[in-house]
């Protein structure tokens, strides 16, 4: 073997064990600064930001607008930086943006309640009695995720009270406890990861060794997958509370807090940020509420108004750290909402053609993939439904949509039916 490929291993190597150290201790959040690591990172490491639009946000007042149209309602639809692309101009910040996005105008997903909806687009599939699948969450933890990390593999912010129960759709499934999200509903901040003032560091480990003990010898006696789950999930607590300050923009200069702004969404998309370049491979910050019956317009003129705002605020800061060519911005929602607008001046549920967006990592940026036809109404070009959704999402983060799992003797697809990727939307 040459002293080139020796050096190059050890350099890697040191390379690593600096990258996990660096994860470890939560007060270095400028690893990124440092040429040799960042180079290292952008290059293994891949992240995923899901930006969750509870109750489903309009395709028509984001993406895919229709002036002039019926459907179209009071908003016009403006020119962004990619020649022929138009989007609503409630998102004129993302329209100079667009050169880094790619837009999916073609999901036709069929289920239009909020339970069946939400479970569609967080496992890419129906769900079924036998088998518990693992979210879209779980699966990115569980392929980008590292065995020793000190950082949550899946954060998952909840903190409004309308639509909460979508939260269900979250699971490890199959993969287990391990790849479960911290689930955060009541505030941005995770409970108990502080250890009690009364507790000492020195009685703290003492006792993490007795939880092991016993542990190891409850799991001889009791050998089932679910308590090796378990064990795995609780062995990672300790380091896990090494990560609070992660949680914490006050850690932010103020210019950057100032840039996201004071909205509980903008700081939860900061604190995404901050997780994911500590090593969080999959966070999901969610929005509500999109669920807009009555006063549609108003509705969107507030929420579009912010998200525009709160996505090209992260974008920027992203690439400014070197971070968007590895981490994937995804906007989704459980459905679209219709092209019809009601007596209440609403949009209602509407599954069978709806918009989502797919910026930095893996993105052909400016690209749009599929349309709907002239109201809206169906897709008249290019339809795809969950699954490949979820290849394409695999695929522009280095994962192997056609890989399976085995849940006992039975292969599981990670993509349901194998689906392929819309490679048009990817480089």
């Amino acid at each position: 073997m040459s002293n080139t490929s020796l050096n190059r291993r050890a350099f890697l190597g040191t390379t690593a064990a600096a990258v996990t150290a660096y994860a470890a201790d939560m007060t270095g959040l400028n690893v990124l600064s440092q040429p040799a690591l960042a180079a290292e990172l952008k290059k293994k490491d891949k992240r995923v930001i899901l930006l969750w639009l509870a109750g489903g946000a309009s395709q028509l007042e984001t993406f895919d607008p229709k002036p002039g149209r019926p459907t179209g309602g009071p908003y016009r639809a403006i020119q962004t930086a990619v020649p022929g692309v138009e989007i609503s101009e409630l998102m004129p910040k993302m329209a100079t943006r667009m050169k880094q996005t790619a837009i999916i105008r073609s999901l036709n997903t069929k289920i239009a309640d909020h339970g069946g909806g939400a479970t569609m687009m967080h496992l890419g599939r129906r769900d079924e009695p036998s088998v518990r699948f693992p979210d879209l969450g779980a699966v990115v933890a569980r392929e980008l995720g590292s065995a020793d990390s000190k950082v949550p593999d899946y954060v998952s912010f909840y903190t409004q009270t309308e639509g909460r129960g979508s939260g269900t759709a979250q699971t490890g499934g199959f993969l287990g406890a391990r790849f479960a999200p911290m689930y955060l509903t009541d505030k941005s901040t995770p409970p108990y990861l502080s250890r009690v003032e009364s507790i000492t560091d020195i009685d703290h480990q003492q006792r993490a060794e007795l939880r092991d003990l016993l542990s190891k010898r409850f799991a001889r006696a009791h050998e089932t997958q679910s308590v090796g789950s378990h064990n795995q999930a609780y062995a990672r607590v300790r380091g896990l509370m090494s990560s609070e300050k992660l949680f914490d923009i006050e850690q932010e200069p103020q210019s950057i807090r100032d840039k996201y702004g004071p909205t509980q969404f903008a700081q939860q998309a900061l604190v995404a940020r901050r997780l994911i370049e500590a090593g969080t491979p999959f966070v999901k910050v969610s929005r509500a509420w999109w669920d807009s019956h009555g006063e549609n317009f108003e509705t969107h003129l507030e929420l579009v108004t912010e998200l525009d705002h709160v996505m090209s605020t992260l974008i920027d800061d992203l690439k400014d750290r070197g971070l968007l060519e590895s981490t994937l911005i995804v906007t989704l929602s459980e459905f679209g909402r219709t092209p019809r607008i009601n007596q209440g001046l609403g949009r209602d549920h509407f599954a069978s053609a709806w918009s989502t967006s797919l910026t930095g990592c893996g993105v052909n940026g400016g690209s749009v993939y599929g349309k709907s036809d002239a109201d809206g109404n169906t897709v008249a070009d290019g339809e795809i439904g969950a699954s490949r959704l979820f290849s394409t999402i695999y695929q522009a983060i280095g994962i192997d949509p056609y890989k399976e799992y085995h849940v006992g003797p039975r292969p599981v697809p990670l993509v349901d039916n194998h689906a392929d990727p819309v490679y048009e939307v990817l480089v």
